[in-house]
């Protein structure tokens, strides 16, 4: 978490500085740039979310010999996967003169952007794919502390040379290279020293693959699902960017960073759960797994509904005294990404428990979803300008995540009526609704301008989330809504140290 902070703070205080120095342009040439690597690696087919489902049983039996060997094909997986990337990767950058026409940037910014980033990715590829043991193992912090440090050093150092050198974009290229690098070997050390007995298998690929032929199916699933994901989270800023401009994009990156580091925030908290579900459902005990979905659900609910009614209060004046208030979106733009937060925030509690049953055969879901997105993105967006774009991507999230991935989750794998969940989830919606409204008028006569500074800001910001938190807390916990199963969790554990 104090890694987290950090790299927090300084990521809202390098945006401004980077639009300082380098300006809208340049900020919205490289998330375009990162939007069309993330396309290149939809190539991954999700072979991560597939292994690290099959390590979960090894891991709980402490079988090395098979841990070596999953991890060995999944390496045969990605060597082949780069050098697919590496391909479409040349034929992409071959069209970047027509991709990019619109800016009025050299060229060679883009095809710098574009080489840096790849660079990074297929470090994953070909040296740290084996995190995914550490991953599956409830070890995430390491892959943080691996990584996350040099992080922060990293944008120190860009932010530095940027404000204070000549020639700053290539200054921050070199960087993001050096870094990166040194990220890398320190994460490959990390995950040796934790899993010494890692290693090759001496068995080949087609041995590994007709052994572990239940992970290349997995694989074939969980394809389609990646499309579906890809569409929420990278089409948006392509298409912001064919029926606006460069600087819109940037002003959406803007709000974007906000909502990302909401999301990376809930990560920090919660990401170790998500190993921690694997190791319950390997176990078996029905009575227990669903039990502890309805503490984490209710929990995660309290959770996501504090952190996105607190962001919908304060964004704007954020935003204001982060960069200005000439990049500010309207009000309407604000309530459409929050609600898209919300729900992204939300679904981990039934993503997580599906990534353990290893449930990915519904392909037609991602399918339907990326098909809905982008196809009310485009339709919306060319009547309704950005609320449109990003009112195709709540729309999508909505009827796939909301309704149909509960209903199968309930009925495939916990194998109840999904009547369950709709009544829990609107149980807590009721009640958030009326907490929201109730701390939103109360926080009217709150005599602070939270535009004013930052103290202001950061008062007003703790006002308004601890009034939302305890009063969700304190009802749900009177209804027993599954919260005060959680602290009660909580408090037996720490009584026990």
């Amino acid at each position: 978490m104090t890694f987290f902070a950090i790299q927090l703070v300084l990521g809202f205080y390098s945006r401004k500085i980077f639009l300082n120095y380098l300006g809208t342009e340049v900020l919205g040439l490289n998330t375009t740039a990162t939007n069309i690597l993330e396309l290149l690696n939809i190539a991954e087919l999700g072979i991560g979310a597939a292994v690290g489902f099959s390590l979960y049983k090894p891991l709980l039996d402490n079988d090395h010999s098979k841990i070596c060997d999953i991890v060995s094909l999944q390496g045969h997986f990605y060597r082949r996967i780069a050098i697919g990337i590496i391909v479409c990767s040349l034929c992409v950058m071959a069209a970047f003169p027509w991709i990019f026409h619109k800016i009025t940037l050299p060229l060679w910014y883009a095809y710098a952007s574009f080489s840096v980033l790849l660079i990074s990715a297929l470090l994953g590829y070909f040296v740290n794919y084996r995190q995914i043991v550490l991953s599956s193992a409830q070890m995430d912090y390491k892959i943080r502390y691996s990584q996350t440090s040099w992080t922060i050093v990293k944008v120190a150092c860009q932010m530095a040379a940027v404000a204070m050198l000549d020639h700053p974009y290539q200054w921050w290229l070199l960087f993001e290279l050096i870094f990166t690098l040194i990220g890398a070997y320190s994460l490959h050390r990390a995950t040796h020293k934790a899993f010494p007995f890692l290693r090759q298998s001496q068995k080949t690929y087609c041995d590994l693959k007709k052994e572990y032929y239940f992970i290349i199916t997995k694989v074939k699933q969980v394809f389609f699902h990646k499309i579906g994901g890809f569409a929420m989270t990278q089409t948006s800023p392509l298409i912001i960017y064919a029926y606006i401009s460069l600087d819109m994009v940037a002003l959406y990156g803007n709000y974007l960073l906000i909502t990302s580091g909401i999301i990376r925030l809930s990560g920090a908290v919660f990401n170790s759960i998500g190993a921690g579900i694997g190791n319950l459902v390997a176990e078996g005990n029905i009575d227990k797994i669903t039990t502890v979905f309805r503490e984490l659900f209710s929990m995660r609910f309290v959770f996501s509904a504090t952190l996105t009614f607190t962001t919908i209060m304060i964004a704007q004046d954020f935003v204001k005294l982060w960069v200005g208030g000439e990049y500010l979106l309207p009000f309407s733009t604000l309530a459409i990404l929050c609600g898209t937060l919300f729900i992204s925030l939300l679904r981990s509690t039934v993503d997580l428990y599906i990534n353990a049953y290893g449930l990915y055969q519904d392909i037609w879901a991602p399918v339907a979803e990326a098909a809905i997105n982008i196809g009310l993105s485009l339709l919306l967006g060319y009547h309704f300008g950005l609320n449109g774009i990003l009112a195709g991507v709540l729309i999508s999230l909505c009827l796939v995540m909301g309704v149909w991935k509960p209903f199968f989750l309930f009925r495939y794998g916990l194998k109840t009526s999904v009547g369950v969940y709709f009544k829990i989830f609107f149980e807590h919606l009721f009640v958030a609704i009326l907490v929201a409204t109730a701390v939103a008028w109360i926080a009217t006569m709150v005599p602070i301008d939270p535009s004013a500074s930052y103290g202001a800001l950061a008062l007003y910001t703790a006002i308004c989330a601890l009034s939302f938190l305890v009063l969700f807390s304190a009802i749900a916990c009177a209804f027993r809504m599954g919260l005060n199963l959680f602290l009660s969790r909580i408090f037996t554990l720490i009584l026990k140290k």
